[in-house]
């Protein structure tokens, strides 16, 4: 048998070099030499040899059989719903999130409830097999048939799935495999760990769970070298101090990128939360100025989010901009239209906008909302608590209409709201909700404001 040989390859320009080196001597950059397994020569030599031989041929795509991919439930709803419906078999999903988040008492959590019917493997690469034992016992999980393994080589994975088809990797930074000499979380044995997985998982039919953390820089495992061979990327998020955390899907070959779920860390683990109202709403809403309410579109929900907004005399020379859950380039294009449009001077103020519950609201639907909760604090006039805003703001001051309004109306109308602003050119699609709720359309900013504030 060849003994496998490593070279150390520059992810910048591709130029090798058979030892490490701190600086490529090709393109001048700084650790940017990665190690990679490559062939033997008796390798290449017995490859040279073999004919290729041709599998078979091109088929047009209305001669394609659909295959239907066979979900499982994995116990807690709103892990379902982000994953687009449950779990995909011989699928691999990445769990990211930052250290302490809850990654692996959401994951053990899960693996014990499939191990009621399924063989499921706990592959611990971090904690001992007692320190698994022990969460399970706090969390109160029946696990008697769950499967765990304290081992850091991967090359040991295989020979214990027999019959196994649900696996968790906790974590794929502590892992490693002999055929690299690189230390355990290196960019080469991340990408050859998770390659063998993804060959296990593909030929075998078996479900990896994959747990990756989140470094300072806000990266995946270090660089992001994992995402694209995983079939589902889920990014968990929130702060320790707090209890609610939400799960962010990036990426998802089986459903859809756009969805998002809650959970509460409890003392009997993590609970999903299906009431929104306590999370993205706070209950002194309305009382001071400053806030507005949108009703948001994640994926295949509507949720009331609220902005919080805060203006303030700027001591310094150049006003500060600090959204938290904005884009940042969105807020100052709102602000810009403020100012030009509506005759506010924000121009010598600090401006700080917040999304409470700490989702990220990407969508263009509540850009009027930020602008109602930036005239809110400006003006030091509050919005009432059971009022609605959203649509999309424009350079010249227009609201433009906006998808799924029926749904965010009627979502408002579900809350208990009483006042809705919507774009006038979605005034149709709502008519009949007026008898439930005031929906007031809108086709400038100024006009919002006018309506808000008329007093």
């Amino acid at each position: 048998m060849a003994k496998t040989i490593t070279e150390f390859i520059c992810s910048e320009c591709g130029a090798s070099s058979p030892r490490w080196l701190g600086r490529c001597p090709s393109c001048g950059k700084f650790n940017t030499m990665t190690e990679e397994i490559i062939k033997s020569s008796e390798q290449r030599t017995s490859q040279s040899q073999k004919k290729a031989v041709y599998a078979g041929r091109a088929k047009p795509l209305s001669e394609i059989t659909y295959e239907r991919h066979n979900r499982t439930p994995s116990g807690i709803s709103e892990f379902d719903n982000v994953l687009g419906g449950g779990i995909v078999s011989g699928s691999l999903v990445l769990l990211g999130g930052d250290p302490g988040i809850g990654k692996s008492t959401l994951l053990t959590q899960i693996a014990a409830h499939l191990s009621e019917n399924k063989k499921v493997l706990y592959f611990s690469a971090e904690e001992s097999c007692s320190q698994v034992k022990m969460r399970a016992q706090r969390l109160n999980l029946r696990s008697e048939n769950l499967l765990i393994i304290n081992e850091t080589c991967i090359d040991c994975l295989d020979s214990e799935l027999e019959g196994v088809e649900f696996c968790v990797i906790d974590s794929i930074q502590a892992v490693y495999t002999d055929d690299l000499s690189s230390s355990a979380g290196s960019v080469g044995q991340v990408r050859e760990c998770a390659a063998k997985i993804m060959r296990i998982a593909k030929s075998r039919g078996i479900t990896f769970f994959i747990i990756g953390h989140v470094t300072k820089e806000g990266a995946l495992a270090g660089p992001k070298v994992l995402e694209h061979i995983m079939d589902t990327v889920l990014y968990f998020e929130g702060e320790n101090q707090e209890n609610f955390r939400i799960l962010r899907a990036v990426k998802n070959r089986f459903g859809n990128v756009a969805e998002v779920g809650v959970f509460e860390m409890t003392g009997e683990g993590i609970v999903a939360v299906t009431d929104y109202s306590g999370v993205f709403l706070s209950e002194s809403r309305g009382e001071e100025p400053g806030s507005a309410v949108t009703p948001a579109q994640t994926g295949a929900r509507c949720m009331n989010v609220e902005i919080q907004t805060l203006v303030s005399k700027t001591s310094f020379g150049l006003p500060r901009r600090m959204p938290l859950g904005i884009d940042y380039n969105k807020l100052v294009l709102l602000i810009a239209v403020l100012e030009k449009r509506c005759g506010l001077s924000l121009g010598g103020s600090d401006v700080y906008v917040n999304a409470m519950g700490g989702i990220k609201l990407n969508e263009p639907a509540c850009d009027l909302a930020v602008c109602a909760a930036l005239a809110s604090a400006y003006y030091s006039k509050p919005i009432d608590k059971y009022t609605a805003v959203f649509g999309e703001v424009g350079l010249t001051g227009e609201v433009r209409a906006v998808s799924y309004c029926e749904k965010r109306v009627a979502e408002c109308v579900k809350m208990g709201f009483r006042k809705v602003l919507v774009p006038a050119k979605n005034m149709k699609s709502v008519t009949k909700y007026t008898d439930k709720i005031t929906v007031i359309p809108v086709l400038y900013v100024n006009t919002m404001i006018k309506a808000l504030f008329k007093d």
